[in-house]
């Protein structure tokens, strides 16, 4: 099927005289996550994974991913004729560093310019002039040859209430607007789906567990724009809007704003995530201002009303996870189970809490050697039985009005060797002694970072991703700018200094392909802690409550802080979830959060 689906993109590149097409996994707003209209790059590949960006030649095709998903993509590219890169380990080529090598002298590069962001798409034009060769953008090859593409997404929009989001769209857009004065801009295009989310306080489901609306929009100091498929919105929603003096336009029609800018203006615009072809709409002439929405920083500190609702969620989630590991605890070896089967009944138990809405990303629960691929995801007929042994990890999270949540937790269902145990605790160690940190204002996920990984690497053992990352307020999952990672990776920003009401996770792990996988993850509010002449000091406070499952626990491996650190946490868990449950259910989690000595 993939061969078949290059030789059909070849024939179409031959048609333009076209010796390179690149396609990344993209939407028109560089998302992370998109929805199924959008998702090319897995139609030319197999590959499935949320990141990746495919290069085809006209004898060769190669796949880009991080190390998330290098067994995972190994396996689906067998038989494919598309070569693995596995991006950022030794003596691979970078994308770009292959498109430079094997572009011929004059030659053509095609992309897709309404999914490339204007920044790496003018390094493309770049290594194209390089080679006294051009850009071809105008089309999606792509498109031509999938024929039963699903359409574009335009799932109805609804407004998110100010008792959950603590400020209303005209406050959010002044405080843009202030930001934007001080950069000297006039006019802000803005393209990122989370960002225009918050800012106009909307939410949908035009990408899969992303409640987001597929919109651009545009601010000046008298107008605000929000460029949206007009059959999303109803009436109500159309008049709130209109209340708030925002003017809807079709959602293509963005283009021909940036056509439209005359000389004088000056546009701030993110070249992260605006595309390319609205980048290149922009007459030559107009001042452009590169730098991060405004709105990006904003709305990764949460307000205080946002951080009330989301501890409201995470007692829901809490209570849903406990329940389900007691069901899973309970019923293992008695009743047939398999990853999928477990999946479902968690789901279950997200879907009785009170304002739940979906779960907020695809879980990953994976059993002993599936656990090692990082973004494992289960599918019929080859899911994994679960058997009284070995473990199981869950990674999980849902979406209420109250905010969104990511937990995961690695449980023992049965025996474990005493390695399995001895890198659980150890995993254990580096989750509490990041969480425990205090440290002075302006430190960053780059500064911290060794607190998590320390205990590992002090093995000889590491985890190919971030220890942690910003998490959206009934928004994308993974939100910058503030996250946990030891280096500035391409593309991934980590220098963002860590300020009070952002929401980070801790999710340290160990993964040895073929035998098992460990994750241990916490969401951690930043708060203010004591001033002193040394300056403001700064900690965290855990927001995730659901126990750490002491079977895999070996309490000789934690020194006296850290046992002091997991009997606190789960003091808090029982006294915060155990009102919710039955009484069997009860006297369960007082066992799995008895004090460790």
């Amino acid at each position: 099927m993939i061969p078949e689906r290059l030789k059909q993109l070849r024939a179409e590149m031959e048609k333009r005289n076209m010796d390179v097409y690149l396609v990344p996994t993209a939407d028109c707003h560089e998302s992370e996550y998109v929805g199924a209209h959008f998702k090319a790059r897995q139609f030319i590949t197999g590959f499935t994974g949320s990141a990746g960006t495919a290069v085809i030649t006209r004898t060769e095709a190669g796949l880009w991913t991080d190390g998330r998903y290098f067994i995972q993509a190994a396996a689906q590219l067998k038989d494919s004729t598309v070569t693995l890169y596995r991006d950022g380990e030794e003596g691979v080529p970078s994308v770009t560093e292959f498109i430079e090598d094997r572009l011929p002298e004059g030659g053509v590069l095609g992309f897709d310019g309404t999914v490339i962001n204007s920044r790496l798409g003018k390094k493309l034009e770049e290594i194209a002039e390089k080679k006294g060769g051009s850009v071809y953008t105008k089309e999606d090859l792509i498109n031509g040859i999938w024929t039963d593409r699903p359409p574009l997404s335009a799932e109805p929009v609804w407004i998110l209430d100010v008792k959950y989001a603590g400020e209303s769209r005209t406050e959010k857009i002044a405080r843009v607007r202030t930001a934007m004065k001080k950069a000297g801009a006039d006019t802000h295009i803005m393209t990122d789906l989370a960002d225009i989310c918050w800012l106009f306080n909307i939410r949908g489901n035009d990408a899969s567990h992303f409640p987001i609306v597929l919109s651009f929009a545009v601010l000046t100091m008298n107008e605000a724009r929000l460029y949206v498929q007009e059959q999303a919105l109803s009436d109500e929603v159309r008049r709130s809007l209109c209340e708030d003096g925002v003017s809807v336009y079709p959602y293509a029609s963005v283009y021909e704003y940036g056509a439209s800018l005359q000389a004088g203006n000056t546009v701030l615009l993110d070249e992260g995530s605006v595309n390319y072809n609205i980048r290149r709409s922009i007459p030559e002439g107009i001042k452009v201002i590169a730098a991060h929405n405004p709105a990006r920083d904003m709305k990764a500190v949460k307000n205080e009303t946002e951080l009330a609702n989301l501890r409201a969620a995470h007692v829901k989630d809490g209570v849903a996870f406990t329940k389900f590991m007691y069901w899973l605890k309970k019923n293992v070896g008695k009743i047939p189970m398999d990853e999928i089967t477990a999946s479902d009944y968690l789901e279950k138990c997200r879907s009785e809490q009170e304002g739940y809405l979906d779960i907020s990303f695809d879980t990953i629960c994976a059993y002993n050697a599936n656990a090692a691929m990082m973004h494992y995801s289960a599918k019929p007929g080859s899911a994994a039985e679960i058997h009284p042994e070995g473990f199981l990890l869950v990674d999980s999270g849902g979406h209420y009005l109250e905010g969104s949540t990511d937990i995961t937790r690695t449980m023992a269902l049965g025996p474990i060797p005493q390695e399995w145990k001895f890198h659980f605790t150890t995993v254990l160690r580096s989750m509490l002694n990041l969480s425990a940190a205090k440290f002075l204002y302006g430190s960053t996920g780059l500064t911290l970072d060794i607190l998590a990984r320390g205990p590992l690497w002090d093995l000889n053992l590491d985890y190919k991703c971030g220890t942690g990352h910003g998490v959206g307020y009934l928004l994308n999952i993974h939100e910058g700018p503030n996250s946990f990672r030891w280096r500035n990776a391409p593309g991934r920003e980590a220098g963002a200094v860590l300020e009070e009401g952002m929401v980070t996770t801790d999710e340290p792990g160990v993964y040895m392909e073929g035998s098992h996988g460990i994750r241990t993850e916490n969401e951690l509010i930043c708060r203010k802690a004591g001033k002193n002449e040394y300056g403001q000091f700064m900690e965290f406070e855990h927001l995730t409550y659901a126990p750490i499952d002491l079977d895999a626990v070996d309490p000789s491996y934690l020194t006296a802080k850290e046992k002091q650190l997991l009997n606190e946490y789960h003091q808090m868990v029982y006294r915060t979830i155990a009102p919710y449950l039955t009484e069997e259910e009860a006297a369960w989690l007082a066992e799995y959060t008895r004090p460790v000595a």
